[in-house]
């Protein structure tokens, strides 16, 4: 990046955070095929220590991890990165303590070449956890159902209409690759239930584990990465998070009990709320969608890497039930 565009950028970052001098200290990671980083950034006479600043880079891209940067692909990140900047911009505020989020301080824009400025969550925040016991199961799944009742009804304006990294639409070059004929010829009808659902939210869309930020007791979460959030049923981030942090035995050894407690949780926050919603309704309605959520981002993985350790007895028995079903 040339000396001109951080110049301009620093200029920026000086002015919203009130800082003297500021000095990037860490780079946080890497962005998935090389579309920039996130680092942290020390600041001199600020009411703010740090911040953290997500540099996306549209230009910079390189070669997937996975081979898979077809120009469809390279487009859906740049939007991606678009509405991940909508979403700090204009939804991110409606968030409240029971869904942490980072606080929005800015973004700032030139060329190729985006930054978003955001909130150090490592001063409440600083645990990162690789695995997780019941409890802490139970903390993500409580931040996603009071996630999922603060934006329940509300339309995905300048978000993804349908979010979720892996469904359908945007997965052409995955679909073609399943080799298992019977839900390649479902996974349409499988992804119609989904989008149409009577009870729709705005779903985190890569609720995975390593997006979650633990306090230093474990006992809060706060979530990042706002790429893929849009429309949707929330079952599909409930689906998903399982998935990315239980193996096959555990999920099946718990699925009642961690599905009753997000319900548990949603249902009080959607009392807590103005909105007048027939929770038994979504609450059926939901819980028939949750084996289709798993089968839809099953139908993801076969195509994407049919040897990934997610694709395990739970998911593909969940399948086999749902396809038997349709």
């Amino acid at each position: 990046m040339d000396h001109l565009m951080n110049s301009n950028f620093k200029d920026y970052l000086l002015k919203v955070t009130h800082s003297s001098t500021c000095e990037e200290i860490e780079i946080i990671q890497t962005l998935w095929s090389g579309y920039g980083k996130i680092s942290r950034y020390q600041l001199d006479d600020s009411p703010l220590n740090t911040v953290v600043v997500k540099w996306i880079a549209l230009d910079q891209a390189n070669d997937h991890p996975r081979g898979w940067n077809t120009e469809f692909a390279h487009n859906r990140k740049v939007k991606s990165y678009q509405v991940e900047t909508h979403w700090y911009q204009k939804w991110n505020h409606q968030c409240n303590a029971d869904c942490n989020v980072p606080t929005f301080l800015g973004s700032f824009s030139k060329g190729q070449n985006q930054w978003i400025i955001l909130e150090d969550l490592n001063a409440h925040f600083p645990l990162r956890k690789h695995q997780l016991d019941l409890s802490e199961v139970k903390v993500c799944l409580a931040w996603l159902a009071n996630f999922h009742a603060t934006f329940l009804n509300q339309p995905p304006v300048g978000l993804w209409e349908i979010g979720t990294y892996w469904h359908l639409k945007t997965r052409p070059d995955e679909f073609e690759k399943i080799a298992h004929q019977e839900l390649k010829s479902k996974a349409a009808l499988i992804d119609q239930l989904l989008n149409e659902c009577q009870y729709q939210t705005i779903v985190h869309g890569d609720a995975k584990l390593a997006n979650f930020c633990f306090s230093q007791e474990g006992k809060n979460v706060a979530a990042v990465d706002f790429q893929y959030v849009g429309g949707g049923c929330g079952m599909k981030d409930v689906a998903y998070f399982l998935g990315s942090c239980l193996s096959s035995t555990t999920c099946e050894l718990y699925e009642k009990e961690l599905l009753d407690f997000y319900f548990s949780i949603l249902k009080n926050a959607l009392h807590a709320s103005t909105l007048n919603i027939d929770f038994y309704a979504l609450e059926k309605e939901w819980r028939r969608m949750y084996p289709i959520a798993c089968t839809d981002f099953t139908r993801f993985l076969l195509g994407w890497m049919p040897s990934h350790q997610k694709i395990n007895n739970y998911n593909l028995k969940l399948m086999q039930g749902v396809l038997a079903s349709l």
